[in-house]
């Protein structure tokens, strides 16, 4: 018994290591000047259309990055915005093709009026790197889903050859 004790007390210390090392995952981040060029052009995209948009850009934990209202927008469009970016960057979808789920999913749309910020309106853009989710743009305030969606694109599209 003292063997194994002598043992097990030998090996841990070179164990530790391994263990930790094990646990953490490497992360990507948008950089904070990307992330508000995004929300930039999204806004300035529907506002060349004659919306009032605001977007918001989250990282991959749907966690605020960059807001944008633009001038006039309603101030529910950042609570909508926000929503979009978080439902994308949770379900690691756009808000469109979730949409699109609900219809033929029965049961799904009800983690829509259960769970805080999911919102099932298109608008909200998921950004990638290669394969990984890495944050998500919501835009609101366009008189449509497919609108706030073309907006979004846009600030996407605006930074995404910046993420490498």
């Amino acid at each position: 018994m003292n063997a194994c004790k002598s043992l097990v007390a030998l090996l841990l210390p070179l164990l530790l290591p391994v263990a930790a090392n094990a646990q953490l995952l490497p992360t990507r981040r948008i950089p904070a000047e990307a992330a508000s060029q995004a929300v930039a052009e999204a806004v300035a995209s529907c506002t060349k259309q004659g919306y009032n948009e605001t977007a918001v850009l989250v990282d991959a934990d749907g966690v605020r990055q960059a807001v944008l209202r633009g001038d006039r927008a309603g101030s529910h469009t950042l609570d909508s915005a926000f929503d979009k970016a978080y439902t994308a960057a949770s379900f690691k979808a756009d808000t469109t093709a979730l949409y699109e789920r609900a219809k033929t999913a029965p049961g799904f749309s009800n983690l829509f009026t259960q769970l805080p910020h999911l919102i099932l309106l298109g608008g909200g853009i998921v950004i990638k790197v290669g394969d990984e989710v890495v944050g998500a743009i919501g835009a609101a305030g366009a008189p449509g889903a497919n609108l706030d969606d073309a907006c979004a694109r846009a600030g996407l599209e605006k930074i995404q050859a910046q993420l490498k």
